[in-house]
């Protein structure tokens, strides 16, 4: 049955315009994007069987490349282009938000802005946000890329980063592809040893976030770790 035959009351377009979007499953609100199905799907269906190549989860879906989201049955290119562009849309409404703002009093757009970075990524990823005197975002750069367990980071090119930057602060940040954000002994050290090359060269180190799949992203500074 097409959504248009449903009950007004039961049609996501409808629901929305009635209770916001918060109201809405994953589902409905991917539905109202795609807005129409294919023979035999209504949009909903069609959203279902998006999410469910995915696992559910809407990290895999925003990280999948275009052909990944094109082999979905329904979908095509057009519609994979389209939720590429929604996806990365959201991620620069992120980064503008936390450079408009300093960044330690939006830390709700940090960690959100690092899951949807980082929290698919299959290999471990070492970044830096650099940031100004004022706390806001200059850059946001990935630094280091490694295996699915480890990660070499050279506080040299940490150091060159941030002086080519001038940057007066940073928020570090890596993800655990395990799924498991709690700190290693050696991410504990290796975030201490970047804290005192940093300090050396006048550049403060405001926090360290493990980003851990759907996980919240830990923050080592709340943890008293820095």
């Amino acid at each position: 049955m097409a959504i248009t035959d449903w009950p007004a009351g039961e049609r996501p377009r409808e629901r929305l315009l009635a209770h916001g979007p918060a109201a809405l499953s994953d589902a409905e609100l991917l539905a109202i994007y795609l807005r129409v199905g294919v023979r035999g799907k209504s949009a909903v269906d069609l959203a279902r069987d998006l999410l469910q190549r995915f696992d559910g989860q809407l990290g895999l879906l925003a990280e999948a490349s275009l052909k990944e989201l094109a082999s979905v049955s329904g979908i095509g290119q057009a519609k994979a282009a389209q939720l590429k562009a929604s996806f990365e849309l959201a991620r620069r409404a992120l980064s503008q938000e936390m450079a408009q703002r300093d960044s330690l009093t939006s830390p709700g757009a940090v960690r959100s802005w690092l899951q949807l970075k980082l929290g698919t990524r299959p290999q471990e990823v070492f970044m830096a946000l650099w940031l100004d005197a004022q706390n806001r975002l200059l850059k946001a750069e990935e630094l280091f890329t490694g295996t699915l367990t480890s990660t070499s980071v050279y506080p040299r090119e940490v150091i060159k980063a941030a002086l080519n930057h001038n940057a007066a602060a940073v928020i570090l940040a890596h993800n655990h592809p395990s799924g498991i954000a709690e700190p290693s002994r050696a991410d504990e050290a290796l975030t201490h040893s970047l804290k005192e090359a940093l300090a050396a060269v006048d550049v403060k180190l405001l926090d360290h976030f493990i980003v851990a799949g759907n996980l919240p992203p830990l923050s080592f500074a709340e943890r008293g770790l820095l």
